[in-house]
C-alpha cells in the first residue's frame, strides 16, 4: 500500500507540508480498526484524517449541489426579467401613447379625465405585480365613469345629475355607446394579463424552489456515504483510482431522494408553463392587446362622438329629458381630427424570440432534479463507463456489481450505499412539491383564460380546470391531474395574492382552508407512519 500520496491530499486540507511522511498522522499503513467510514483494513488514515475528510467532503458537495442548481436559478431569473421587463415596457409605451395623442386629439375630453385614464393604467399595473384587484371590475369602473363624463361633457347644455347618470349606465348595455370596444377589451385583456401574470409567476415560483431545496442539509448517512466514496480510496493508497460510475450514482441517488421526488411536479410546472407561453400569440396576442390599449380606449371615444345623438336620443327615451342647464356653455368641446389614436402596433417579433428562447431553457430543465445524480457523477469525479474494472467500488478497485437504483425516495429502501428512512420524507422540499402544484394548477387555469383565485373549491381539488380552452389531450397529457389547491401569498415576485376576474373576492376563503388541510392530512400520513 502506497500511502506517500496522502501527504499531499492532507498537507493541501491542513494548509501545511510539515507533516510530509509523518507517520503519528497516517502517512505509513496500519490497521484500520480505529476507522468508522472506510474499510477497516490496512489504512493509511488517522480517526482524526477520517473525521475530517467526512467534514470536507461533505462541504465539497454542498458546494457541488449549490452550483449545479445555480445555474437552472440565474436562467429561470434572468427569464423572469426578460419576461417581466418586456410586459412593463408595454403597458409604459401604451400608457405614453395615450398621453401623447390625446391631448390634441380631444381636447377637455381628455384633459378633464386625465387622472381617469392615469387610473385604469395604474390598476393594470397593480394587477399585473399581484394586487388584490379583480380586473374585469376595474375595467367596468373604467368605462362607466368615462361615459358619465363624456356624456355631460358632450351635452353641456344640460343639467345631469348623479340620479340620472345611474340610470344612463343601467342602460348603457343596450346603447353600446362605446361599441364593441369594452366587451372585446375586457375580454382580450383579462385572458392576456392572466397569462402573462401566472407565468411570471411561475418563473419566480421556480427559482424560489430551486433555491430553497438547494439549501437543504445533508443528513447523517448521506454524508459517511460521500466520504467512502470521494476519500476512502486515499486512505487505501489509491490516490488515482476514481470511484466506479454506478456506485457514484447510488450515492447520490440516496442522497437526493428527496430532491428526485420534485421531478413530477417540476415536470408539470414546465409543460403547463410552455402552455401559457403559446398563449401569448392568438386570438389574445399580447403584443397586441396590451401594446394598443390607448388605441381601443381611442376606438371607443370616437365611436361615442360619431354617435352622439343617436346615443342621447335613446338615453333621453330611457331616463326622459333632463333639465336645461342655467349656467353658460364654455363652448363646444373640440371634436377629435376625423381618425382615433394611431394604431402603432408592436411588431411581435422581439416576444416571440423570447418566448422561443424560453421554451429552449425551459426544456433544457424539464428533468433537471432526476438527471442530478448523473450530472455530479461526471467523468471530472468518476471513473467513467470505460473503466468500469479499474474503479474504487467502495471496498477495492474492482467492478462495482449492485444495481442502480431508481430515482425518488421510495425507490431507496435497498439502497446499499446510503441508508435511507423512505417514511420519514424532508419536510421542506415536501413544502416546495405543495408550491409547485398549486402553481401549476395557476398555471393551468390561465391557460384556459381564468384566474385561479376565482375557481370554486371543487375546481382546486380537482385541478381539471374548466376544459374549454385546454383540452383532454393536451393537459391530459402534459400537466397532472393532482393539481390543487391555489398558492399561498408566499413569492414576493410577484406577489401571489391577487384577486381574478371570473367572481368574488370571498371564494378565495374556501381554498385557503384546503392549502391549511392538505397540509394537515400531509402531517397526519407522516405521523401515522
Amino acid at each position: 500500500m502506497h500511502c506517500r500520496h496522502l501527504a499531499v491530499v492532507w498537507g493541501k486540507f491542513k494548509n501545511t507540508s510539515k507533516c510530509n511522511g509523518d507517520t503519528t498522522v497516517g502517512y505509513n499503513e496500519h490497521r484500520g480498526e480505529h476507522l468508522r467510514i472506510c474499510p477497516q483494513g490496512y489504512t493509511c488514515c488517522t480517526s482524526e484524517m477520517e473525521e475530517n475528510f467526512a467534514n470536507k467532503s461533505r462541504s465539497e458537495f454542498e458546494g457541488m449541489m449549490k452550483e449545479a442548481s445555480r445555474s437552472v436559478q440565474v436562467t429561470l431569473t434572468s427569464q423572469y426579467k426578460n419576461f417581466d421587463g418586456y410586459f412593463q415596457d408595454l403597458l409604459n409605451k401604451s400608457e405614453k401613447a395615450l398621453y401623447d395623442t390625446f391631448p390634441s386629439m380631444y381636447g377637455e375630453l381628455y384633459t378633464q379625465n386625465i387622472k381617469l385614464f392615469k387610473d385604469l393604467f395604474s390598476e393594470l399595473r397593480r394587477y399585473y405585480r399581484g394586487s388584490n384587484i379583480n380586473l374585469e371590475e376595474a375595467l367596468n369602473e373604467f368605462w362607466t365613469r368615462l361615459l358619465e363624463r363624456l356624456f355631460k361633457q358632450l351635452n353641456p347644455q344640460y343639467h345631469i345629475t348623479d340620479e340620472y347618470l345611474d340610470c344612463m349606465v343601467k342602460h348603457s348595455e343596450q346603447h353600446k355607446p362605446f361599441g364593441e370596444v369594452p366587451r372585446d377589451l375586457k375580454l382580450k385583456a383579462t385572458k392576456a394579463f392572466i397569462a402573462v401574470r401566472s407565468y411570471v409567476q411561475g418563473l419566480s415560483v421556480g427559482s424560489d424552489v430551486i433555491k430553497k431545496v438547494s439549501q437543504v442539509s445533508l443528513g447523517h448517512e448521506c454524508t459517511r456515504a460521500i466520504m467512502k466514496l470521494v476519500y476512502c480510496p486515499h486512505c487505501r493508497g489509491m490516490s488515482s483510482v476514481k470511484p466506479c460510475n454506478n456506485y457514484c450514482r447510488n450515492v447520490m441517488k440516496g442522497c437526493l431522494a428527496n430532491q428526485a421526488d420534485l421531478d413530477t411536479e417540476w415536470r408539470n410546472l414546465i409543460d403547463s408553463m410552455l402552455l401559457v407561453a403559446d398563449r401569448f400569440d392568438g386570438p389574445s396576442n399580447v403584443d397586441t392587446v396590451i401594446g394598443t390599449i390607448h388605441t381601443r380606449i381611442s376606438e371607443a371615444i370616437s365611436n361615442m362622438q360619431e354617435n352622439k345623438d343617436s346615443i342621447t336620443a335613446k338615453v333621453f327615451q330611457g331616463c326622459g329629458n333632463p333639465k336645461i342647464s342655467t349656467k353658460a356653455s364654455s363652448g363646444e368641446d373640440k371634436k377629435r381630427r376625423g381618425k382615433t389614436a394611431p394604431d402603432d402596433k408592436p411588431s411581435g417579433l422581439g416576444l416571440e424570440k423570447l418566448v422561443s428562447d424560453a421554451k429552449g431553457k425551459l426544456r433544457d430543465i424539464k428533468d433537471y432534479w432526476v438527471t442530478l445524480p448523473s450530472v455530479l457523477c461526471n467523468e471530472r469525479i468518476t471513473a467513467g463507463s470505460v473503466n468500469e474494472d479499474r474503479c474504487w467500488n467502495g471496498m477495492t478497485k474492482g467492478r462495482y456489481l449492485p444495481e442502480v437504483m431508481g430515482d425518488g425516495l421510495a425507490n431507496q429502501i435497498n439502497n446499499p450505499e446510503v441508508e435511507v428512512d423512505i417514511t420519514k420524507p424532508d419536510m421542506t422540499i415536501r413544502q416546495q412539491i405543495m408550491q409547485l402544484k398549486i402553481m401549476t394548477n395557476r398555471l393551468r387555469n390561465a391557460y384556459n383564460g381564468n384566474d385561479v383565485d376565482f375557481q370554486d373549491a371543487s375546481d382546486d381539488m380537482s385541478g381539471s380546470g374548466s376544459g374549454d380552452g385546454c383540452p383532454d389531450e393536451v393537459c391530459g397529457k402534459r400537466l397532472s391531474k393532482s393539481s390543487s389547491t391555489r398558492q399561498p401569498g408566499t413569492h414576493a415576485i410577484p406577489n401571489q395574492s391577487g384577486r381574478g376576474v371570473n367572481g368574488a373576492s370571498s371564494k378565495s376563503l374556501p381554498s385557503s382552508f384546503l392549502i391549511f388541510l392538505s397540509m394537515a392530512v400531509m402531517a397526519m400520513q407522516y405521523l401515522w407512519r
